[in-house]
């Protein structure tokens, strides 16, 4: 697991709102899974799988922009 907050560390106002947006992105990954989990129709099966990849990808991008305004 990814440690985003260093201790005493301050965060602009658009990192604490990217921060927002990533713990956002965490839950839809782990409520897809948790619904690919349940469901045994094929096309709710293929649903759920592209709902899953979409939140990994959101929650990569974030993570990504993050980082890259700490950097800067």
């Amino acid at each position: 697991m990814i440690r985003l907050r260093k201790k005493g560390a301050s965060f602009s106002i658009e990192n604490q709102l990217l921060l927002a947006e990533i713990e956002r992105s965490k839950r839809a990954i782990l409520s897809a899974q948790n619904q690919f989990e349940q469901v045994v129709d094929p096309t709710l099966i293929d649903c759920y799988i592209y709902e899953l990849n979409a939140a990994q990808l959101r929650y990569q991008f974030l993570l990504r922009r993050l980082k890259s305004q700490e950097t800067a």
